[in-house]
Formats: C-alpha cells, structure tokens, sequence
C-alpha cells in the first residue's frame, strides 16, 4: 500500500517564500510635498534590497483624518488633523514585512502605517452611482377644479394697480 502524501506546509521563515503585501501609510503633513516622494522612497528600497517586486501603488494624497493623532516631532508631542494617505502594494519574501515594520516604526515622518498580507488581484472598493428606485404609480393625478375668479374675464390694468395699493397700504 502506497503511503499517501501529506500536503506541504510553507515554512514562514523560509527567505525563499514570496508573499503579496500591501504597505498603508499616513505622512505627516508638515512634510513638505516635493519631499514626499523622498520618503515613499524609503519603503521602496526596503521591498527592492529584499528582492521584492511592486505590483501597484497609490501616491500620497493630503486627506483629512477621522480623528486626531499625536506624532513625536522632536521633544513635543504635535495633533495633526491631515495626513497625506498612500499605499504601495508588493511581492517579495516573507522576512521583508518584518524588516519594513520596524523601519517605519523608527522613521519620524510617518504617523501611522500598517503593513498587511493580501492577495494580488485589485480589492480596492468600486464607486458605484446610485441605483434609482423607479416608482410606478398606478392613481392618475386629477386637475384641481379652478376657483370662480380665475374663470372670469382678464382684469384690467386700473383694477390691477387698485389691488396692488390696497396690498401695499396694509
């Protein structure tokens, strides 16, 4: 009897392993914007040095924040409102997500950041217009019947001028 196969485990630790990735970062936004790309720069060579390769990327943006959050900028603690959002999405070896967590923990310009596993296929959320309700209505909207005075003859210029007084005078 044939003994069966197990199925293979991927060793996590294993340099050789390439998994997609994806890097979600706000930058400070007292950075200035010719700077910026100086910055995303740094994620870029962590991802190349390791071999990795990118996929896609989204260039940082100014946006406003749904909260308030303190970043260390010298001594002092700043509340920042904005940030500039980007992302950058890439395969490469598994120790790399590693690597790049620690070096954006220790890099001042950014404010928050979250590197995370995903796949490679395009998951980013469609805008989709609003689908219309179309309502049927099934009564037929009859015509008010008119008020004597507007059946009656065309008014004249002096009864008009007359009326428009007596308004007025109140």
């Amino acid at each position: 009897m044939a003994e069966e196969m197990s199925p293979v485990i991927e060793d996590t630790h294993d340099e050789r392993v390439l998994r997609i990735y994806e890097v979600g970062y706000h930058i400070i936004p007292t950075v200035k914007e010719e700077d910026l790309e100086k910055i995303v720069a740094t994620i870029r060579d962590i991802v190349e040095k390791a071999g990795g390769s990118f996929i896609a990327e989204g260039a940082p943006a100014l946006t406003r924040l749904a909260y308030p959050m303190t970043a260390k900028e010298g001594d002092k603690k700043i509340e920042h409102d904005r940030g500039y959002f980007g992302w950058i999405k890439f395969e490469a070896p598994v120790a790399v997500a590693q690597t790049l967590d620690e070096a954006l923990k220790h890099n001042p310009n950014f404010l928050r950041f979250m590197v995370f596993r995903t796949v490679r296929e395009d998951t980013r959320a469609k805008m989709k217009a609003p689908v219309l309700r179309e309502v049927k209505r099934t009564d037929t909207i009859k015509a008010a019947p008119r008020r004597a005075e507007e059946s009656a003859a065309p008014v004249s210029e002096e009864d008009l001028e007359k009326a428009l007084q007596d308004i007025t005078a109140e």
